[in-house]
Formats: structure tokens, sequence, C-alpha cells
């Protein structure tokens, strides 16, 4: 049985799940569909085009659903679209995709922590078990694949992608794509090695990690430029999912990838 507040305003024709709450004050449009056991807390607002899968919270202040914020907009239907035991923290904003973009639609995926004051623009692809820590924006067609941490208050330009197990230390600009597994931060964003301690929660054996530092350290540390890097990895590894991941990133990154660290590089990465 669902627990709708009376001092809510929920759309006859939403399209609810079971065991649904939405608190007093709360806010959903006409065209939202929303999965069992979701939560919708007191002034959270879900406006037009939005789909949520099952088990979501949605916390105060949070907006989801929002025209983009883009001048090429011209009020056509475009989508948000939220998997599963996702949690939006108080006063987070989504925005729906464009047209435009060729995408028309905003996702999150499954099982990610999009903490308070976070915004996700536009087109932006937000991968599965992902956390976006406070204060963080993301904007359009940002892509962050799954397992990526984004520190508190990071910044990513227009089209960049965040590859997966990535680490962005807090406060860091994201100009530059970053390659999956590693550590990035300071200023300019710079690479800072292997997220070692990330994979090690995540089940990667000491075998696994050890192959992708070794091929850090070739990309970054023997002084070949980025292709040759590749082809020495691709001649000198075997074949494996770690190995392949990091050169499809690498080749098909349109932004260039974060440099190593240098003497310019300023601030500690948390």
């Amino acid at each position: 049985m669902n627990k709708i507040h009376p001092l809510a305003s929920v759309h006859p024709n939403a399209k609810l799940g079971d065991n649904v709450e939405v608190g007093p004050y709360a806010y959903i449009d006409e065209f939202v569909e929303i999965g069992d056991g979701c939560r919708i807390l007191p002034h959270a607002t879900i406006f037009n085009y939005v789909k949520m899968g099952k088990n979501c919270s949605v916390f105060p202040g949070a907006v989801i659903g929002a025209i983009p914020q883009d001048l090429k907009f011209d009020g056509e239907i475009t989508y948000v679209e939220i998997g599963d035991n996702v949690n939006i923290r108080e006063c987070a904003t989504i925005n729906r995709g464009t047209k435009a973009s060729g995408k028309g639609v905003t996702r999150v995926g499954s099982n990610t922590l999009i903490m308070s004051y976070v915004h996700i623009a536009h087109d932006c692809s937000v991968g599965e078990h992902c956390i976006l820590v406070s204060f963080t924006g993301i904007a359009g067609e940002t892509c962050v694949d799954d397992w990526a941490i984004l520190g508190g208050g990071t910044l990513s330009h227009q089209f960049s992608k965040i590859g997966k197990h990535a680490m962005v230390g807090g406060g860091s600009k994201v100009n530059k794509d970053v390659p999956p597994y590693i550590l990035c931060g300071r200023d300019p964003l710079s690479y800072a090695g292997v997220n070692i301690v990330g994979l090690r929660r995540r089940g990667f054996s000491p075998e696994q990690i050890r192959g992708i530092k070794d091929m850090y350290d070739i990309i970054y540390n023997a002084g070949f430029n980025f292709s040759d890097a590749c082809a020495k990895i691709e001649a000198g590894f075997p074949q494996s999912e770690e190995r392949d991941t990091i050169l499809d990133f690498i080749r098909n990154s349109k932004r260039g990838i974060v440099r190593g660290m240098s003497s310019n590089s300023k601030g500690e990465i948390e």
C-alpha cells in the first residue's frame, strides 16, 4: 500500500508502484513513473518524463526532470531515466536530455549515490555504483562509468568522460578524459596512480591490480606518447578485460586523457 501525505501534490495520471511513500509538499508531475518501494521525501520535486526504478530515495529539495539548461532546447519531449536503489540527496538536480545532442535522455544507473547539491546536466550518463559527492557539477553529455567516484566540488567540462573505477579528488576541474582504474586530482588535473584501495574493495586480485599498474607505468612513466604506449601495451600484455578497457578508453577519447603529474601541479588529492 502506498503512503501519500495529504499535503503532497501527485498528478492522478502519474504511475506509482507498490509501497511508495510521498511526503508533504512533494510534487510529482503527470508523465512520471516511480517503481516499487521508492521514498519521495518532503519538498522533493519530480517533473514530467522521469522514469525511476525500485527502492530509490529522493530527499528534500531535490529536483528531477527540470528542462535542460541549454539554449538549443525547444520544448521537445526528452527524458530522465533512473535505475534501482538510487539515493538522491538534498537539493540535487537532474535535468532532462535534449534532442540536439542526439541522445534525448539523462541516465543514472542503479545503486548510485548522488549527494547533496550535485548537478547532473542534460544528456549525462552516470553508471552503476557511482558516488557523486556534494557540490559536484557535471556539464552536458558527461559520461561517468560504473564504480567511479567524484570527490566533493568536482566540476566536469561538457563531453568529458570518467572511466570505470576511477576516483577524482575533491575540488578538481575535469577538462580531459579520466581513464579507468586511476586516481587523479590537483590543478591542472593530473594522473596520481592507480586506485588500488578501490580495486581491492571491489574484489580485484593482486595480479589484476599489478597488471593495471604496469600498464599505466608504460602510459605515464616510460616516456612514450599515448599512441605508442597503447601499441606497446597491446603487444606486451595478454588479452584481459582490464587491458582492453584501458586501450579502448584511450583510443576512443575525443578530449584527450589527463596528463601525468608535473612540477606545476598544485594541491593534495583527498
